[in-house]
């Protein structure tokens, strides 16, 4: 990860779409980075999705604790998502658009037919159009677990929206030595000042390599530009706890930042 301020000034015109559809992303940051002349790049004027058009993709049920809350949703689920953990095909779906997608410090969405919405906060993969892992970065994947125990066949309504995902603050480098599976994912969630929910899991506890996970987002479709995949949830909130309006949801990832969204 290169820690200077030019590092972050460069996102302003950084062409992401043409870095991730090249040979090597990683080497061409490194030496954009390495001709930078800060006192002629300008700073965003506010915080910005580290991406341009890619689609964001998620990964279901790869830690176990998502496992027992995804079939305590629905006695009707239970058996597909024993199976699916176990299986060799993960569960992969289409989550979300870039339109649909916030920065850290913007405000992320409610459903407004829904009763038991959560955030899901998950680390995620950025792929380069070869399915090369390229970096990482901090996702939130809002669910409406109402929706999907009611049928299985809700899956899309119940996981995306207007503002059902953010992704930020950041992209750390998949450089060599890096073990992301080493560090953990933490939550925290406000409400009126006050903590109403907070939680944490390490990485190592996704049961699949990431690899994995990439190699079957990548199976019989190309992502040109590249893509986002999520890689699952370890922490999930009671089962009497809901989202509200107001509240500040605060994710972090040791190496990549702190993500941070109001709920409107």
């Amino acid at each position: 990860m290169v820690e200077d301020q030019d590092t972050f000034r460069v996102l302003a015109d950084f062409d992401f779409d043409g870095w991730l559809g090249g040979e090597d992303p990683a080497g061409e940051l490194q030496r954009k980075v390495a001709g930078l002349k800060s006192a002629v790049i300008a700073a965003p004027a506010k915080p910005r999705i580290p991406l341009a058009s890619q689609e964001i993709w998620a990964a279901g049920v790869t830690y176990q604790r998502s496992k027992v809350a995804r079939m305590e949703e629905s006695q009707n689920a239970k058996s597909a998502y024993d199976l699916v953990y176990d299986a060799p095909r993960p569960e992969i779906f289409f989550k979300a658009t870039i339109s649909r997608t916030r920065a850290t410090g913007e405000s992320i969405t409610l459903r407004s037919d829904t009763k038991w919405i959560v955030p899901e906060p998950e680390l995620a993969l950025l792929l380069s159009s070869r399915g090369k892992i390229v970096g990482y970065t901090i996702g939130n994947d809002m669910s409406c677990r109402d929706i999907e125990g009611e049928n299985l066949l809700y899956l899309p309504q119940a996981k995306t929206w207007d503002g059902c995902c953010a992704i930020g603050p950041c992209i750390l480098l998949a450089e060599e030595g890096l073990d992301i599976r080493s560090g953990q994912i933490q939550i925290a969630i406000r409400r009126a000042g006050a903590d109403v929910f907070s939680g944490s899991v390490q990485i190592s506890q996704i049961k699949r390599s990431f690899e994995e996970l990439a190699g079957w987002l990548f199976r019989d479709q190309s992502f040109p530009a590249g893509a986002v995949l999520l890689t699952g949830t370890g922490i999930v909130p009671p089962n009497e706890f809901s989202l509200r309006s107001g509240d500040v949801v605060r994710i972090e990832i040791e190496g990549v930042g702190v993500l941070e969204n109001s709920v409107a």
